[in-house]
């Protein structure tokens, strides 16, 4: 039974704790400008109800991360019914930006009139792929809009840790190398697949290096639309004394036809893990990339912890 001052019996009462002051007191979380550019998700491959699924996912993971954010999707190849092109949705944008503006100005209310880019186009690449990335370039040329185009996700250690948990549930690497334990199936060598020609294979061996550290077996980038580049790496790979291989894709997963991952994977002769997908070092990586761009902080990724 309780009293009015509290409750009976001499029952512990729980207090809020106090609010830390000093450098030991927590930040106050970041929230996005009001008025802030959009951020716009461009979206390449082939559009899907499972490519929209992985992107709003990876959009929500950046939402989380700084509440307010008015974040969108467009497709480098969509079809502006079900799937709007990245051209249209920047013109979109924009002009939603100056009807916001406009009705705010209409009710009264004292607001600044929109300045700097309507929105910040980040590409969902893990590396470059300078085909892909002309034709983004292209429609945000097309839009008639100010907005800005960012770099690609990659190379990051977080890119690292999400191909070192991809292949551990395929149960081709230790999930962590702390623990006494091995997997039977994991690998000696990893071929890292990627899109983008050469230029694609020698970014993603800058993370290749990092997760060969982390997996401490030999890592060597590969590209899955280079004819023979797959077998080349894997027949060095066995050459220097890797029996097991697997292979890693240093892809997100909609800029490439499924069908090209698993034809390298017969062709080399090894199994391979999921593409990197929605893990949530990528939606961290968008976030940062358009937090940059703005001048927004704090949102920066932090190096992920070798296993």
């Amino acid at each position: 039974m309780s009293t009015p001052t509290g409750p009976a019996s001499g029952l512990p009462v729980r207090m809020p704790r106090p609010r830390q002051s000093g450098r030991h007191r927590r930040p106050e979380p970041v929230v996005a400008p009001e008025g802030a550019a959009a951020l716009v998700l461009a979206v390449p491959g082939t559009p899907s109800s499972a490519t929209r699924g992985l992107a709003e996912e990876v959009i929500s993971i950046a939402r989380s991360e700084l509440p307010g954010l008015n974040a969108v999707i467009g497709y480098v190849d969509g079809d502006d019914a079900e799937y709007p092109t990245l051209a249209t949705v920047l013109t979109r944008t924009a002009a939603e930006r100056v009807a916001r503006y406009e009705q705010a100005v209409a009710v009264g209310r004292e607001v600044a009139e929109p300045s700097g880019p309507p929105a910040v186009v980040v590409p969902l690449l893990a590396g470059p792929d300078s085909a892909l990335l002309r034709r983004i370039r292209q429609a945000v040329m097309e839009s008639g809009t100010q907005s800005e185009l960012t770099d690609v996700l990659g190379p990051h250690p977080l890119l690292a840790e999400a191909l070192h948990v991809r292949l551990s549930e395929a149960g081709l690497a230790r999930a962590d190398r702390a623990r006494l334990f091995t997997v039977a199936t994991a690998a000696d060598g990893i071929v890292l697949v990627t899109v983008g020609g050469e230029e694609a294979v020698r970014a993603a061996g800058i993370t290749g290096m990092l997760l060969a550290a982390r997996l401490a077996v030999p890592v060597m980038a590969a590209a899955l639309d280079v004819e023979g580049s797959v077998t080349s790496i894997a027949e060095q790979l066995q050459g220097s004394g890797s029996a097991q291989l697997a292979l890693a894709p240093y892809l997100v997963g909609p800029e490439v036809d499924p069908g090209l991952l698993d034809a390298a994977a017969k062709e080399a002769g090894c199994a391979t893990a999921e593409p990197l997908g929605a893990y949530p070092a990528i939606g961290k990586l968008v976030l940062s990339l358009y937090a940059t761009k703005l001048g927004i902080t704090p949102v920066t990724p932090q190096g992920a912890q070798a296993h």
